[in-house]
């Protein structure tokens, strides 16, 4: 394995396991209307007991009929809302049989805070689930019922269900991570540094001037969050983009795919959630400068013993 230096070296391995006014949410470029879209009498057709993040007490009313995937929120989080399908959260979910009522599928309901995934994540395994979870928040309990078609042909088959049998699930959004760095800009008046531009969804894009780059290491603020501070022992969830200052091309991104978790890096230590960081590794042992680019979005909770 090639040398390279510390910082580049955590940040990288994170990507490879991979101000102004406040707008409302959006997803997909529409509005967040969690209430417009979902079904309330959705509800009706089950009975739900129990605490958010432990393995509920489920009675379903079947049979449970729906031409339409649909969804209700029975609990409403006041938690991050979900704006992106590659946004980090933690969820639990039941599945149960609109026809029998009886339990398919149950996941672990176990407090552990690091089972971080996306929407994207849940949706290749369940594509109706993308709908559930649009624009939902942190904290909240969601009961839908699934059609067969948005439960997944293969779902069906496996857990031998009927061509036309609804899905009931019911969903615990744990907790949701921040889509992007959110906070104050802030000024820096270093020369010679990278300068970062955003996209409405937040994706960062570098440009790397023509000088030549740093000798030794430069972490500047671009965004300063109002999260938690990060400490030396803290596991973060972050967007990495990194650029490579001589090609100027984009060598390792973690923007649209499942969120980045790991240990934080040194040069991380001190930042609060929310934040944008640009981070210049100078070029050593044979490895070229690389301007990277961190958005803090979250501390993993440690779990409970």
């Amino acid at each position: 394995m090639r040398k390279t230096s510390a910082v580049l070296a955590t940040l990288s391995l994170a990507v490879l396991t991979l101000t102004g006014c406040a707008s409302a949410p959006s997803f997909a470029g529409d509005v967040c209307d969690r209430a417009a879209a979902s079904t309330a009498s959705v509800a009706d057709s089950v009975t739900v007991e129990g605490d958010l993040g432990a393995a509920p007490d489920v009675t379903v009313y079947a049979p449970v009929k729906g031409d339409k995937t649909s969804f209700t929120d029975v609990v409403t989080g006041e938690g991050n809302t979900l704006t992106s399908t590659s946004q980090g959260m933690v969820l639990d979910i039941a599945f149960y049989g609109g026809e029998s009522g009886d339990k398919l599928y149950e996941s672990e309901f176990n407090g552990d805070p690091s089972r971080v995934h996306s929407i994207s994540y849940w949706a290749e395994r369940s594509a109706g689930l993308e709908t559930v979870l649009e624009c939902a928040t942190g904290g909240s309990r969601i009961v839908a019922v699934l059609t067969p078609e948005d439960f997944g042909e293969a779902n069906v088959e496996a857990f031998g269900l009927a061509k036309d049998e609804n899905v009931v699930a019911i969903v615990d959004l744990q907790d949701v991570y921040l889509a992007h760095a959110e906070g104050a800009s802030q000024f820096n008046d270093a020369r010679g540094l990278p300068s970062v531009v955003r996209a409405p969804d937040g994706t960062p894009g570098v440009i790397v001037p023509d000088s030549d780059a740093p000798s030794e290491a430069v972490t500047e603020t671009l965004i300063k969050g109002d999260g938690a501070k990060v400490e030396k022992d803290s596991t973060i969830v972050t967007n990495i983009m990194a650029v490579g200052w001589d090609d100027k091309t984009v060598t390792s991104s973690s923007w649209g795919a499942e969120p980045n978790i790991g240990p934080a890096a040194q040069e991380l230590v001190g930042a609060t959630v929310g934040s944008q960081l640009l981070v210049v590794v100078p070029e050593a042992d044979g490895n070229p400068a690389t301007a990277i680019v961190v958005d803090v979005l979250g501390i993993v909770p440690v779990p409970e013993q």
